[in-house]
């Protein structure tokens, strides 16, 4: 999760509150994936996406309300819903949740052909695995993307 902000500057409801553990539900679906029907894991998706748009619309309504001139507004709006539903969808769905379904499919083969625990166990096991790997993937991924996407010190920033 981000920096906590300071005294003065607004909260974000999407990235300094709860609400940004809904942007991780398609990875705790990744992980049960061995256990539970498809239908939870893309139900899992739907949650993940939701927040992605979600979070989208609000930097847009924010761009919005920013005070300046007309004529750019509206140019101002697409980027802002742009950048963050892609930067969202790539760093809070897409990368993690690939990450995790491949974690949880590498346990669960080389726990087959390296044990002979019962079926039962080895998915089990997978599950575990799938969610441990979860903190520990979401830091590098975010800090990779802002390494790569930040804005340089002569864009503005909404």
């Amino acid at each position: 999760m981000s920096e906590p902000p300071s005294r003065g500057a607004e909260r974000d409801l999407f990235r300094d509150t709860w609400v940004r553990y809904l942007g991780y539900a398609n990875e705790v679906g990744e992980a049960f994936r061995s256990l539970v029907p498809a239908a939870v894991v893309w139900l899992s998706y739907a949650v993940s996406s939701s927040y992605v748009l979600a979070d989208a619309i609000d930097k847009g309504k924010k761009a919005r309300d920013v005070p300046g001139p007309e004529a750019g507004r509206s140019s101002r709006v697409t980027v802002a819903v742009v950048d963050t539903f892609v930067w969202q969808a790539l760093a809070s769905v897409a990368i993690p949740g690939f990450t995790i379904n491949r974690v949880c499919a590498a346990s669960l083969y080389i726990l087959s052909s390296a044990t002979r625990w019962p079926l039962a166990v080895r998915k089990w096991t997978t599950t575990a695995l799938g969610l441990l790997a979860i903190p520990v993937i979401i830091h590098p991924i975010d800090r990779g993307f802002q390494k790569c996407f930040s804005p340089s010190p002569s864009q503005s920033k909404i």
